[in-house]
């Protein structure tokens, strides 16, 4: 299992909006996000617009793979990249990916 964590910037003028279209996220593209393997997907956002996404999975590639032949998720993605700052593509494809420095279970399972 991977743990992913991403960062984008919303437009803090469209953030409002943003948070209104992910209170009820279509159907459709949360079945396609939970079939690409994505699990215990979470957003988080500041109030200037910075916003933190995690989720884990087996298989980064196998995921992005299946979510970029998805026409549901192209939809998605290509109306929520006009919320997004300095943003070049599909905000799934263009998010920046943060590195794990921590974990707490891993630690604590090579320290047993």
């Amino acid at each position: 299992m991977t743990r992913v964590c991403f960062q984008l910037q919303v437009r803090p003028e469209r953030l409002d909006e943003y948070l209104e279209r992910h209170t009820a996220v279509w159907p459709r593209m949360l079945e396609v996000i939970a079939a690409s393997g994505r699990r215990n997907y979470s957003l988080f956002v500041r109030p200037d617009g910075m916003l933190i996404g995690y989720y884990e999975t087996d298989s980064v590639e196998a995921s992005q793979q299946y979510l970029d032949r998805s026409e549901v998720a192209a939809e998605w993605e290509a109306e929520m990249a006009e919320f997004f700052v300095s943003l070049d593509g599909r905000p799934d494809q263009a998010a920046m990916t943060l590195p794990e420095v921590f974990n707490l279970e891993d630690q604590l399972a090579a320290a047993r």
